[in-house]
Formats: C-alpha cells, structure tokens, sequence
C-alpha cells in the first residue's frame, strides 16, 4: 500500500505583529466612564490607546504531497515561508490554518548549533548536541569518529567550544546533524555552513543521503544546489505556493522572475560575504557602456563587476567567478590571474570581467562571487547566486544563429571562424 511522506493540506500561518497597547485612565475619566454607564465595560479611546495587533500571513493556503524517498526543493525570496514551512513540517510550531501529515522519524537541520555550551569540550557538545536532535547515546558513540573526521576537528575535539571560531563551531554542528539516521530530513540553508571547500562536503553528504532513499526537503538559495540535488521543487512567495514541478522548470522561471532584482546587489558591512582579510561591497552585470542590466544581448561583451575591501595588507587576494546555467550546470570559472603573486595593499578596490560576445546561449545565468589565496591556497569566501542575468537573442545580425530561427543547444554557442572553401576538381 502506498504513502504519502509528508502530506499538507491548507496550510496557513498567521502572526501578530505588534499587540494593542491600553493607556491607564485618569482617576477623574474613570469617574466620568462610570456615572455614563455602570453596565459599560472601561475601553481605551480608538487613537490614543496605541498600536493595535495587525494579522501577518507567513503561510496561507499551501498544499503538496511528497513521496517516501523524494528529495525536494523549496526555494523564495528571504520572508516567503520557506523555513516557517520547515517548522510546521517538523511540528516546532503548529499551524494557524490546515494540517500536515508526517510518515517517518524526522531529523531537522534548521538551526544548526543550538544547543551547544560553550563551556564544554567539542566532545561532549557532540553528545549533548546529538541527544538533543534525538540520537542514542550508543548511536553517537558508534559515530563519534566519523562526525568528528567529517568536521576535520580531530585537533581540537578535546578543546572547550568557547575557543573556536565561528566555522569550526558551525562545521562540528552540522557534522552532527548530517549523520541522523532519519527516514524524513529537514534541512534550511545548510550551504552557509563554512568555507567553500566544506561546503561542497555539506552538499555531498546532501547527495549521499538522498542516494540512499530517504526522503529530504532541503531549503536554499543556491539554485545550483537545488537543480543538482533536487528533481523536484517548491516555489513560495509571500507565503503562498506559485510553482510546483521540475527543479529545473521552476527554478528557471523563479530566478527570471527575479531577476531583475539581482542584476545589482550591495551588502552593509554587517551581512557582507567576508573574513578578516577582504569582504565584499557590492557585484554587478554591466553593459559595455557601464549600465547595469538584467537582460544581456548575446552579441555584445557582458561585465560582471565588484567592489571589495582589502583589510588587512600583504596578502594575494585574487577574485575568481563561477557562471551557472538555468539547470546548474558549472558553466565556467575565471579569475583574475594577475594577482597571484601580488600581495594587496588595504584600501576598496573594483575588479571587472569582462565576457566575450556571442559565447552565453540564450536563457538564465547566474553568478558566484569568490575571493581566493594564491600562496598558501585559502578560499576567503564564496557568495552563491551573487547576481544573475538573462541572456537573450533579438534575431538580429551578428549572432551566431545567422538565420536558424530554433532554439539553439548547448550551454554555450560561440560564433566561430570558418573557411569554407570549393576544393579543385581532380583530374
């Protein structure tokens, strides 16, 4: 007899944003209120009584079936629903409106960490923090040396947590986390844990899991992450659902609807892609002209501009790309070759690359924005989805399509140089 994983049905979440504030009454006004009427109930006056409660939907009529060994996308902009979701699902919070059916043992990966004291060893935190998931203390033991292997924290296992940094503490907590052995995974944004090189030990984790059948809803906004993971996906929007079906379907119509707002992105100081050495300000697609676009025409050179801040001097700080297509796929990496072996001086800089014409075929792009070490090699960072563009083909001359009116395959279509010529008859 077939199930259902996870079944929901209408769901909605509301909340209150703000609560009605009541101004005490002066002794003479409750005098007055109760000579009027000694059967009314006091109220606060309508304007000077203060802020009333206002009704936010965070979820409002969401419905979707998921299969016992799917693995499923939910991606949207920041406020969507997409982690209010993932709590209903895993019942830390009851919805408002509806009802959702969960088949299976569930293991979370919302909020990695929580739940680790900072006076206790990386060891002990393994065990508390397992526990805490839902682990057996014979079951952690048994994968002690694996989790701890997969966190590279051999070194330090015995060390007190207040004494790590920010990556190390992230990558022991999602070791813990990723080795549950649940039929159901929930997991929320788990690409911001560490350096890019963990990252993509995160995401193979991610693979291997849904490899073996069980099944995930993972959330993120690494669209590369979800077309590579995921056949399917989930599109929320202001809380409601616009899109169900092929990860690659509805991640491409996703993002092209988006993008027109991630043509351009600046980052404060205070959520910027960084480290000590060099943060990033802000990543652009640029026209020849120097206008920033979100539609690019095959034809002509495309930049992709950014602006970062050397911190600290004497390091060779170099800006690499990673171009993407609608489906995922790794188009290609560049960098800025010149700086390998030239240490920077602090100071904003501004690093621009520049795309041939006729190269990118027609549809989505997307671009991720790293800064790299040349000696000793060190990822800095790696923003993913930094910015997109959508390359389009007006018909005109000069593309590499002459007068072929079809879509053209590929993830590339370079406009060659040919010599064609009629070869001398033989004799």
């Amino acid at each position: 007899m077939s199930f259902t994983a996870i079944s929901a049905k209408g769901l909605g979440k509301r909340y209150a944003i703000g609560a009605a504030k009541h101004r005490y009454l002066t002794f003479r006004e409750t005098l007055v209120n109760a000579f009027s009427s000694s059967m009314r109930r006091l109220k606060p006056r309508s304007q000077s009584a203060g802020l009333r409660s206002a009704d936010f939907w965070a979820l409002q009529d969401v419905s979707f079936d998921i299969q016992p060994g799917e693995t499923v996308g939910v991606i949207g902009r920041n406020g969507a629903g997409k982690s209010t979701l993932l709590k209903i699902i895993s019942q830390i919070t009851e919805p408002t409106q509806g009802e959702v059916h969960v088949r299976g043992r569930v293991g979370t990966l919302l909020e990695i960490g929580t739940g680790f004291h900072p006076e206790l060893t990386g060891n002990e935190n393994v065990y508390l923090y397992g526990a805490i998931l839902g682990m057996r203390r014979a079951e952690i033991a048994r994968k002690f040396d694996e989790i701890v292997a997969f966190a590279e924290m051999e070194k330090f296992i015995e060390t007190p947590v207040k004494r790590y940094s920010s990556g190390m503490y992230m990558r022991l907590a999602f070791a813990v986390a990723a080795h549950l052995e649940t039929e159901i995974l929930l997991v929320d944004e788990v690409l911001a844990v560490g350096d890019a090189r963990f990252q993509q030990r995160c995401l193979g984790k991610m693979e291997d899991v849904s490899n073996q059948g069980r099944t995930v809803v993972f959330v993120s906004h690494n669209m590369a992450a979800i077309t590579r993971l995921c056949r399917r996906a989930i599109w929320l929007n202001d809380g409601k659902l616009v899109m169900d079906g092929s990860a690659i379907e509805v991640g491409s119509q996703y993002l092209n609807a988006d993008v027109g707002g991630i043509a351009e992105r600046v980052w404060l100081p205070g959520n910027a892609p960084s480290n000590t050495i060099v943060r990033l300000c802000a990543a652009r697609v640029i026209t020849e002209a120097g206008k920033v676009s979100p539609e690019m025409d095959v034809r002509f050179k495309i930049g992709v501009e950014i602006e970062y801040e050397i911190l600290e001097a004497g390091h060779s700080v170099v800006p690499n790309y990673h171009f993407y297509g609608a489906d995922g796929t790794h188009l290609f990496m560049a960098l800025d070759d010149k700086w390998m072996q030239k240490p920077r001086a602090v100071g904003r800089y501004r690093s621009t690359g520049w795309i041939p014409g006729n190269i990118l075929t027609e549809g989505l792009v997307t671009v991720g924005v790293g800064m790299m070490q040349a000696e000793p090699f060190m990822v800095q960072f790696h923003a993913v989805d930094a910015v997109a563009f959508y390359m389009v083909d007006n018909l005109k001359p000069g593309s590499a399509r002459g007068g072929y009116a079809g879509k053209m395959p590929g993830v590339i279509r370079p406009k060659l140089t040919w010599d064609t010529r009629l070869l001398e008859k033989d004799e």
